[in-house]
C-alpha cells in the first residue's frame, strides 16, 4: 500500500525531532561530564540529567564511536582527546571576538588589556591588547596560571561555591608566586567575598612584585570568562581603580552581548 505524502512528511517530522533531541541530549551529557571534572559514571549521568540509563548508555556508545568520550578501565566515561581541537578552535574565535573590546580597554585605561576562561582547573589567556606605554605587561595568548594568584582567576571564582573552590584549591594546590599571594583557602575564600561586594577582582602584587591587575568576569558568557586590564602598580593605583573599575564592567557587559549574539538561543 503506497504511503501518502502527508504520512511521510510526519514521518520524517518525526525522525528529524527524534535526532534533533538525542543531539541536544548528547551536548548536555558532554557539559555535565566537563562540570564534574571530565570523568563520570553512568548512574551518576542519571540522577543528575533525569534519562533513563539505556538511553544514556546508547548515546555514550555514539560518544565513544566518534571519540568525544572515552570508556574508562574502571567503567566511567571521561571527556575524549577529539574534543580538544573543537575547543582550541573556539578559543581562537572567542579570542577574535573579544579583540575590538580589548582594544577599547586599552584606549580608555591605557593598560594591558586581557581576557581569560577557566579550563579546568586553570586559567588559560586566550586574548589580549598590549598597552602602548613603554613600560606594559605582556602575557603570552594560550599561557596556563593557577587561579588562586589572579585577578582574572578571582573574578572567574567568585560565584563558585565554596566546597568546590576548595577541593580545586586542594588538586591545585596554593603556591607562592610572591610573598604577597594568597596561600590558604580561608584567605583566598575571603578575597572571592570582596569580590561579590565590590564587583570588580584585584591582583595586587600576588602573581608579579610590581604589578596590578583588576578583573571583571564577563556576564552571561556562554562559557566562563573575565577581562581585565594590569599595569604597574605606580599607574595602576587606589584612585586609577576608581576610574578603571567602570570601564572594565562596561566593557564585559558589550562584550557579552556581542557573545550572546554568536551563540543565540
Amino acid at each position: 500500500m503506497p504511503t501518502s505524502s502527508a504520512s511521510t512528511t510526519d514521518a520524517a517530522k518525526s525522525a528529524n525531532g527524534g535526532g534533533v533531541q538525542s543531539l541536544e541530549r548528547a551536548f548536555d551529557l558532554l557539559e555535565r561530564m566537563a562540570d564534574a571534572g571530565g570523568e563520570v559514571g553512568l548512574s551518576e549521568l542519571s540522577a543528575s540529567s533525569g534519562l533513563p540509563l539505556p538511553t544514556i548508555h546508547r548515546l555514550m556508545r555514539t560518544l565513544v564511536a566518534c571519540g568525544y568520550v572515552r570508556q574508562q578501565p574502571n567503567r566511567r566515561y571521561a571527556l575524549g582527546p577529539r574534543l580538544i581541537r573543537l575547543g582550541e578552535s573556539a578559543s581562537r574565535l572567542l579570542g577574535t571576538w573579544a579583540r575590538p573590546h580589548l582594544a577599547r580597554l586599552v584606549e580608555e585605561t591605557g593598560e594591558t588589556a586581557n581576557m581569560a576562561l577557566l579550563d579546568g582547573d586553570e586559567i588559560v589567556y586566550v586574548a589580549q591588547v598590549p598597552s602602548k606605554h613603554s613600560m606594559r605587561m605582556f602575557t603570552e595568548v594560550g599561557r596556563r596560571v593557577l587561579p588562586h594568584s589572579t585577578g582574572v582567576g578571582k573574578a572567574l571564582l567568585a560565584g563558585t561555591p565554596d566546597d568546590e573552590v576548595r577541593a580545586l584549591l586542594a588538586r591545585t594546590g596554593m603556591p607562592a608566586a610572591t610573598e604577597k599571594t594568597i596561600t590558604t583557602p580561608e584567605g583566598f575564600l575571603a578575597a572571592l567575598a570582596d569580590v561579590r561586594r565590590l564587583g570588580y577582582a584585584v591582583d595586587d602584587n600576588e602573581q608579579e612584585i610590581g604589578v596590578r591587575c583588576l578583573a571583571v568576569p564577563v556576564p552571561d558568557s556562554p562559557t566562563s570568562a573575565a577581562i581585565s586590564i594590569s599595569g604597574p602598580a605606580g599607574r595602576v593605583t587606589e584612585a586609577a581603580t576608581e576610574r578603571i573599575v567602570p570601564v572594565l564592567q562596561q566593557i564585559a557587559a558589550e562584550l557579552s552581548e556581542a557573545l550572546v549574539s554568536q551563540n543565540p538561543a
